[in-house]
C-alpha cells in the first residue's frame, strides 16, 4: 500500500473510532434499560422517553451537523462529538434523578449526532468516489462493534462494577479520545479545512429544500427510514426487555441474541458494500427483498401461538433484522449519486433523519402501549406493543416503493434528455405509469 494510502487509512480509522464510541453510548440502554427503570423509579413510557429524547435530538441535529461539517471541517466536529459524549455519559453515571438523567441522554444524543456524517465527509475527502459505498459500509460495520460492546461485556460490567463506575469510565475514556482525533484526523489530504463563511438561515433552508426535491434524496430518506429502525429499536431499548420479560430468556441468553444484531451486521456490511460498489443497480432490489423478509418475520414473531417464540426462531429473526443496518447504507449512496457534490453533506443529513425518526416514533409507541411497569410485561403485552413497530415498517415500505418508482422515472427522463445518470437501470413495465405520473406532477 502506498504511503498516501496508509495515511488515509489511519485518518479514516481514527475518525471511524468516534462512530464506534457513539454506537456504544447510543445502545447502552439496550441492556441497562431494566436497571435504569429501577434506579430512577420510572414506568415503561418514561423509560421509552430516554430513547425518544436521545434519538429525536439525533434526528433533529442531522442537517445542522452537515452544515457544521461543511463550515468547520470534520476534525473539529468529531473532537466536539467525543468530548460531548464523554461528558453526557459521566453525567448519566452520577445522575440520581430522572430529569438529570434525561439531560444526560440529551447531551449524548446531540454529540452522537455529529459522528457519522463527519466520518462520511472524511471518507469523501480521502478516497475516490468508487470506494465511497464500500468505506461507508465498513464504517457502519465498525460502528456495530460499539454496539457489540454494549451487549454482553456491558452486561458483565454492570453486574460486577456497578452503574456509576461502568458509565463513568466509559465517559472519561471517550472524552480522552478527543485528543487522538485532534492529532490523527485531517479534513483533507492537504491538511486542515479553512472555515467557510457563515451561511444565512435563508440559504440553509434553500439548500435543504433543493436536496429534498431530488427524488433520489427522498428515496434515500425512506430507505433509511424502513431498513435500519427495526434493528435500531431492538438494540437501543426494547430488544432486551422483550427477550427477558416477554420471552423468558435469561439475561445472558438475551445478550447473546442481541449480539446477533451486531455480529450479522458486521459480517454482511462489507459484502453489501462491495455489491453496491460493483453493481449499483442491485441496491434497491436488495432493499426490497429485505423489507419483504422483515414484514414476514414480524408477522411470525407477533403471530406465534401463545406468544412465547422458541429461541432458535428468535435468533433467526434477529439475524434477519440485523441486515437492515448495512442496507441502510444504500440511502447515503443515493444521496451522493443524485446530488451535486456541494450539497452532498446536506442531502446526507436529510437522509439520516429518516431512520432515526422511525426509531423515535416506534420506541415511543412501544412504551406507550406497554404502559405501566416494564418488569410485569408479558408475551401478550409485548405482542400488542410491537404493533407500533410493524405499523412504522409498513409505512416505510410503502413510501419506499412510491419513491423508488418516482426516482426511476426521473432517471429515465434524464436519459431521454441526454443527461448523464449515475446508475443505468433497465426499464420495467411498471415504470411506465411512474414516468407518466412524474410528467404530470
Amino acid at each position: 500500500m502506498p504511503a498516501t494510502g496508509r495515511r488515509a487509512l489511519v485518518i479514516w480509522a481514527a475518525a471511524a473510532a468516534v462512530y464506534l464510541l457513539a454506537m456504544f453510548h447510543r445502545t447502552t440502554l439496550g441492556v441497562a434499560g431494566l436497571q435504569a427503570a429501577d434506579r430512577f423509579g420510572i414506568t415503561a413510557a418514561e423509560l421509552g422517553t430516554f430513547t425518544v429524547l436521545q434519538i429525536g435530538l439525533y434526528a433533529a441535529m442531522q442537517v445542522p451537523t452537515g452544515l457544521l461539517v461543511d463550515r468547520f471541517g470534520p476534525r473539529r466536529v468529531l473532537t466536539a462529538a467525543a468530548l460531548g459524549m464523554g461528558a453526557g455519559q459521566v453525567l448519566f453515571a452520577v445522575a440520581s434523578s430522572y430529569p438529570l438523567a434525561l439531560v444526560a441522554r440529551g447531551v449524548l444524543g446531540i454529540s452522537d449526532a455529529m459522528s457519522f456524517v463527519s466520518v462520511l465527509r472524511v471518507v469523501a475527502a480521502h478516497y475516490p468516489p468508487r470506494k465511497y459505498a464500500l468505506l461507508a459500509s465498513v464504517t457502519a460495520a465498525l460502528g456495530q462493534l460499539g454496539n457489540l460492546l454494549a451487549t454482553v461485556p456491558l452486561t458483565f460490567l454492570l453486574a460486577n462494577a456497578g452503574w456509576t463506575a461502568t458509565f463513568a469510565i466509559a465517559g472519561a475514556a471517550t472524552a480522552a479520545y478527543s485528543l487522538v482525533v485532534l492529532v490523527r484526523v485531517r479534513d483533507t489530504p492537504d491538511g486542515e479545512q479553512e472555515p467557510s463563511p457563515a451561511t444565512s438561515l435563508r440559504e440553509v433552508v434553500g439548500q435543504v429544500r433543493l436536496a429534498w426535491r431530488v427524488p433520489g434524496t427522498r428515496l434515500g430518506f425512506w430507505v433509511h427510514f424502513a431498513t435500519m429502525f427495526s434493528p435500531g429499536v431492538l438494540s437501543l431499548l426494547w430488544g432486551y426487555p422483550y427477550l427477558v420479560q416477554g420471552q423468558g430468556l435469561s439475561p445472558a441468553a438475551a445478550g447473546s441474541v442481541l449480539s446477533l444484531l451486531v455480529l450479522v451486521s458486521m459480517a454482511t456490511a462489507p459484502v453489501i458494500g462491495q455489491l453496491m460498489s460493483r453493481w449499483p443497480e442491485s441496491r434497491m432490489p436488495m432493499v426490497a427483498w429485505f423489507l419483504v423478509a422483515a414484514v414476514l418475520v414480524w408477522a411470525v414473531l407477533l403471530g406465534w401461538p401463545g406468544g412465547v417464540v422458541p429461541p432458535p426462531v428468535l435468533a433467526v429473526a434477529f439475524a434477519i433484522f440485523a441486515v437492515g443496518g448495512p442496507l441502510s447504507g444504500v440511502a447515503f449512496a443515493l444521496a451522493r449519486d443524485y446530488n451535486p457534490i456541494h450539497r452532498v453533506g446536506t442531502a446526507s443529513g436529510v437522509v439520516n433523519v429518516g431512520g432515526f425518526t422511525a426509531i423515535t416514533v416506534s420506541a415511543l409507541g412501544v412504551g406507550l402501549l406497554i404502559g405501566g411497569d416494564t418488569a410485569s410485561a408479558g408475551p401478550s403485552t409485548f405482542r400488542m406493543a410491537f404493533l407500533a413497530v410493524t405499523t412504522v415498517l409498513l409505512l416505510g415500505a410503502w413510501r419506499t416503493l412510491v419513491w423508488w418508482r418516482r426516482a426511476r422515472a426521473a432517471v429515465f427522463a434524464a436519459e431521454t434528455r441526454g443527461d448523464e445518470v449515475p446508475v443505468r437501470i433497465r426499464r420495467r413495465p411498471w415504470d411506465i405509469p411512474a414516468e407518466q405520473e412524474a410528467a404530470t406532477s
